[in-house]
């Protein structure tokens, strides 16, 4: 035995910060989101104050879900999960606190540019060039301490988990450096490199594949790490997950131009992202049965157990959201879907059903290890979380799939004489009861992310932050999958 291998620890101060501020950002980005879905219902709700209009407000909402709540779960999950599968300590731990303090930098910046008017106007890419360029030193910091854990790993074998964290880092690498290229006339002004259509293009490239590589493949490696360690049963089909991980890769990259159906963008390429949009359904319904099935023969499970139960529940919404999404992209349903309030329940059956769900899953496992703890404070909590935040999806959700079909055969209804039989006015006006619901909804899950923020404080005042040691690697003779 190596004695100095026995004595090393984890390196997991930095799962420790971004797991709190996956916590802290969460109510902040949500509390925003419950503000603008109420000035949609009452728009004097912004008071006259410009920096407090939909128009500001709505991509703070996003940014801030997105990148400060999703990213901080994903920096966290994919630290602790690195080490524990490599059993190794975390590489230059000085440089995850830069990734750490960086972001967190960029959220802030975020969070004060938007609102005072500062935006590219692309979506999901709103942040002017200084913050753009913060973002690109501290992805390649972080791609520099994830790979360097990887590389030094003592085991040969690399988890299919980290498989899918690589390819989300490599894929947003590159999606945020081409999208996001632009002169700059300004301080916090600049015009994009591209015009016009192939502006356009790159940019529905580039807000697809946040979707599918930021949003997919990085809670993915979530998935195929935490549901089997909660379920404390091996992946149902380690053979199935790398198929998955190798058609998703490929598949997702495509599938971004269903964005622009009726557009001026050439048809040939519209129908591309469609048909790859449609083979999109094989690779995620795979990872969502694969997931689902590590339940079987343990079940009872999800009696008892509230953690597992967000999970389990996260992959239903993904494997919802992504029947859905291939359907949509079909040009004839497009015709009756785009720019309805359908394409935003299907966004948020993904981004809260599956995103949401899977993230405070693994949350809920990180955080009392993370502080000494054998569990959260109270199990109760977890389970009232859980049921809040269940009822509020299903509340937005059906209200914007209500309203967004009520709209599209709202807008395509004609007169025998061939004008128009409503107008759009009477369509807003019809929507009305959809928007006071879809905002219930979401201050339903409000609700259940601030009991998570209690539960949180509380687990970590009670705790203390601990250090693991580094179990020695068992010799290997046939090369199976291990989760540490």
């Amino acid at each position: 035995m190596n004695p100095a291998l026995q004595a090393s620890e984890y390196s997991d101060t930095a799962v420790r910060q971004f797991t709190i501020m996956a916590v802290v950002w969460g109510v902040v980005g949500m509390l925003v989101g419950v503000i603008i879905a109420s000035q949609l219902a009452w728009p004097e709700l912004n008071f006259g104050i410009s920096w407090l209009s939909y128009g500001r407000l709505r991509p703070l909402h996003t940014n801030a879900v997105i990148f400060a709540f999703g990213g901080c779960t994903l920096f966290a999950t994919s630290y602790y999960v690195a080490q524990r599968t490599g059993q190794t300590r975390l590489f230059c731990p000085k440089l995850a606190a830069f990734t750490f303090w960086g972001w967190q930098a960029v959220i802030v910046a975020a969070a004060i540019s938007l609102p005072l008017g500062y935006t590219t106007g692309k979506e999901y890419a709103e942040l002017e060039w200084p913050i753009d360029i913060l973002i690109t030193l501290v992805w390649v910091s972080y791609a520099i301490v994830f790979f360097g854990t990887i590389g030094r790993r003592k085991v040969k074998h690399i988890y299919v988990a980290n498989w899918f964290y690589g390819a989300f880092i490599i894929a947003v690498a590159l999606l945020h450096v081409v999208n996001s290229a632009a002169i700059p006339a300004g301080w916090m002004k600049s015009y994009s490199a591209y015009a016009g259509v192939q502006d356009a293009m790159v940019q529905w490239w580039y807000g697809h594949n946040a979707v599918g590589f930021f949003l997919t493949a990085g809670f993915l490696g979530i998935m195929y790490y935490f549901v089997p360690k909660q379920a404390g049963r091996p992946i149902y089909s380690y053979r199935l997950s790398i198929v998955h991980f190798w058609s998703l890769i490929f598949t997702y990259m495509w599938a971004g131009p269903h964005h622009l159906h009726y557009t001026a963008l050439p048809d040939w390429t519209q129908s591309l992202g469609m048909v790859f949009s449609l083979i999109l359904l094989a690779p995620s319904w795979g990872g969502m049965i694969n997931g689902v099935m590590t339940l079987s023969g343990a079940w009872h499970k999800l009696r008892d157990d509230p953690v597992l139960r967000f999970m389990i529940v996260s992959l239903s919404f993904y494997g919802m959201s992504t029947f859905e999404g291939p359907m949509m992209a079909i040009k004839t349903v497009n015709a009756l879907s785009h720019y309805t309030d359908w394409t935003v329940g299907h966004v948020h059956s993904g981004a809260l059903g599956w995103v949401g769900l899977i993230s405070m899953g693994s949350l809920y496992f990180l955080i009392p290890r993370m502080f000494g703890r054998e569990k959260m404070h109270s199990h109760a909590a977890i389970e009232l979380h859980f049921w809040i935040a269940t009822v509020g999806i299903v509340l937005y959700i059906a209200a914007m799939w209500i309203a967004g079909v009520m709209q599209g055969l709202m807008w395509l209804a004609v007169n025998p004489d061939g004008t128009l039989t409503y107008t759009f006015v009477e369509s807003v006006k019809a929507t009305f009861p959809f928007y006071v619901v879809r905002m219930f909804g979401g201050l339903l899950y409000l609700a259940g992310m601030l009991i998570m923020a209690w539960n949180t404080w509380m687990t970590a005042v009670s705790g203390r932050p601990v250090r693991v040691k580094i179990p020695l690697p068992a010799p290997v003779t046939i090369p199976v999958p291990v989760i540490a």
